[in-house]
């Protein structure tokens, strides 16, 4: 397994000599065969700007910095959970890299080959399947349609220029599609991909929602898309903020809409904060919840998602009500090599999934610069076991939640409304 690394104008190269070495947290690891599988289709090999590759002399076992060269790392697609971050020093400690999830890539057998874990089908999320010259005319087509449909515009824009594929469902009309509701929030997560500071030091890669959209608009998105017994309509969106911050509007809407229609799942992707709005969505007639998460440990939840008049509790709350009526309740865990695999973060969040009764745990690389994530947490207080094998003791411990990356629907109720349509 050679080093990978790349020249100031982006040639990647492979190391005739250095042994490829990776990161799990802030610490150098050697890369075990088992960490790793070929580089996905649909993957992406990037340059880490303001840094130095790190490859280890295999006579000596000394780590070698490339001086004048700059580190690689994959972006893996979604349904592909990381295990390690790549190999390197920063040449500028002041710089911080862009908001993506950067996976160690070596060179083995001729090929590419990332440190990750097939963790779901992504089948539905695989890029070839959202043909641009299709989805260009399918938007065209639903905007002539719904010319006034502030949100489908809005969605038009987040499928065609950020290629969001849960945005693009609502227009190709299939599986889940985007219902982005709000444009406030009552976090100011470390990591917002649509809201940062100026003076936070990370662009952030898209832009939010900027106007508050009626019931009537919610409901003509709803009605669009849940058409079909498998199709679910999501609101929280990377393009929004909190959406149980909208509930006046997201409740009366859900409400006309189970009135009309028992087609699909309605779905929400929330930070549960809100608990007595969570209680008036869930009881509007809500099929899925799946809770952000990246942390059961208040001191490190905090640092990253710095609540406004909420705590870790309240999350606990809201997801133990939604589960208690029937909701399928899923965790959204923002996974981060020598965090997730703490032995302390292990044991209180398998605690409170055993509490709220989470039936789902979505795994999800966190996109964030490792120095700046690393530097706001607390340090770790056990034993570091490894991506791999701390999801290994999540199954044994587990055994009844699914381990996966994406929204699922429970196959019991999927089967029902199958046999209503």
């Amino acid at each position: 397994m050679y080093l990978v690394y790349a020249d100031e104008k982006g040639n990647v190269y492979e190391h005739p000599e250095l042994f490829a070495v990776a990161r799990n947290g802030d610490i150098l690891t050697e890369i075990l065969e088992e960490e790793l599988i070929p580089l996905p289709e649909g993957a992406t090999l990037v340059s880490l700007p303001d840094t130095l590759p790190i490859g280890m002399d295999p006579e000596s076992g000394e780590m070698v910095k490339l001086d004048g060269y700059t580190a690689v790392g994959a972006l893996v697609p979604q349904g592909i959970t990381r295990l390690l971050l790549p190999g390197y020093v920063k040449s500028n400690k002041e710089s911080k890299l862009p908001l993506f999830g950067y996976s160690a890539v070596v060179w083995k057998d001729d090929g590419f080959w990332v440190a990750g874990r097939a963790s779901d089908d992504i089948y539905k999320w695989d890029p070839l399947n959202f043909p641009m010259d299709e989805l260009k005319k399918r938007v065209e087509n639903t905007l002539e349609l719904f010319p006034q449909n502030r949100i489908l515009q809005h969605l038009s824009h987040c499928a065609l220029e950020y290629e969001c594929l849960t945005a693009s469902n609502n227009f190709f009309h299939r599986w889940e599609g985007s219902l982005p509701v709000s444009y406030t929030c009552n976090a100011g997560c470390y990591g917002c991909i649509s809201e940062q500071p100026e003076d936070s030091g990370f662009p952030s890669p898209q832009t939010r929602m900027n106007f508050k959209p009626t019931e009537d608009e919610l409901v003509e998105v709803m009605l669009h898309h849940l058409q079909t017994p498998d199709s679910i309509i999501s609101f929280g969106q990377g393009c929004e903020g909190e959406p149980s911050t909208m509930a006046s509007i997201i409740v009366p809407a859900m409400r006309r809409v189970r009135e009309q229609s028992d087609m699909g799942f309605i779905n929400i992707n929330t930070n549960a904060g809100l608990t007595d709005h969570i209680k008036g969505i869930v009881d509007a007639g809500l099929d899925l919840m799946r809770v952000s998460i990246i942390s059961a440990i208040d001191e490190h939840y905090n640092a990253y998602y710095r609540p406004r008049n909420y705590t870790l509790e309240n999350v606990a709350r809201s997801a133990e009500y939604a589960s208690s009526k029937g909701v399928y309740t899923s965790i959204n865990y923002l996974c981060f090599p020598g965090v997730f695999d703490r032995e302390e973060e292990m044991e209180a969040m398998i605690d409170f999934i055993r509490r709220t009764g989470i039936k789902l745990i979505q795994l999800r690389n966190l996109n964030i610069d490792p120095e700046s994530y690393l530097s706001m947490i607390p340090k770790a207080q056990g034993e570091v076991f490894g991506m791999k094998q701390a999801i290994e003791i999540y199954q044994e411990e587990l055994p009844d939640v699914v381990i996966g990356s994406f929204t699922h629907i429970p196959p019991e109720e999927l089967r029902r409304r199958k046999n209503m349509a």
